[in-house]
């Protein structure tokens, strides 16, 4: 793997540093080997009595101003507000949301929760399922859903809330907080989502992947961004 992905996570610093200097990183193993958190991460960023990897991700989103999301494979990654802006274009192929739904090409249950979180943002998903009836016997289809909207760039992940017992700690899994990028980054987003046409944003995208892995092959790089 190339020199440049030699680098090592101990720290929350690390993985900031790590987001804005490489803009797109996986958070797990992917197609691309070498190419992800999980294979830079050091053991103790791990699963450990100290805080790591799992618990710095919203920390990461909120001090770096990334997205978060299931963009790349339906796994994970980190995208940075400056690369942003040309995934959503070429993930959306030019449309809004309202544009898209218009043609036909999203469905009601995405538009439902689309609006959800355009209406609420930034919002926990618990609040989404319990506002939108997500239950047995409700609504379904809410993981289904909101993978797509991730994946299209139109919802990103903004942040993840612990829960709090009386006593003020936290415990269990962050939760998922949502938001669209539109009110997450502001007009840093707004104004440049559409500037180019989708297949440029595609190129940048491609040669910024060929920048930071130049052995591996174009073929695959293509397979990813897709």
């Amino acid at each position: 793997m190339a020199e440049k992905l030699d680098f090592t996570i101990e720290t929350k610093k690390d993985l900031i540093d790590a987001v804005r200097e490489f803009g797109i990183l996986p958070f797990f193993r992917n197609a691309l080997p070498g190419f992800s958190v999980e294979e830079h991460a050091a053991p103790s960023a791990w699963f450990s009595d100290e805080p790591g990897v799992w618990e710095w991700k919203g920390p990461v989103i909120q001090e770096a101003g990334c997205a978060y999301g299931k963009f790349f494979e339906k796994k994970a990654a980190f995208i940075s507000a400056a690369w942003f802006p040309d995934f959503a274009n070429y993930r959306r192929d030019g449309y809004d949301f309202d544009a898209r739904f218009d043609d036909g090409l999203a469905s009601r249950k995405d538009r439902q929760l689309f609006d959800l979180v355009d209406a609420r943002a930034p919002v926990l998903s618990k609040t989404l399922k319990r506002e939108g009836n997500y239950r047995k016997g409700g609504t379904t289809g809410f993981d289904t859903s909101m993978n797509r909207l991730q994946a299209q760039g139109y919802v990103v992940i903004s942040n993840f809330v612990y829960m709090k017992d009386r006593y003020g700690n936290e415990y269990g899994w962050g939760v998922a907080e949502y938001s669209t990028p539109e009110k997450f980054f502001g007009t840093a987003f707004t104004d440049a989502v559409y500037q180019r046409q989708p297949e440029e944003s595609f190129c940048r995208l491609l040669e910024h992947l060929h920048e930071i892995l130049p052995d591996v092959p174009d073929q695959s790089l293509r397979s990813f961004l897709r």
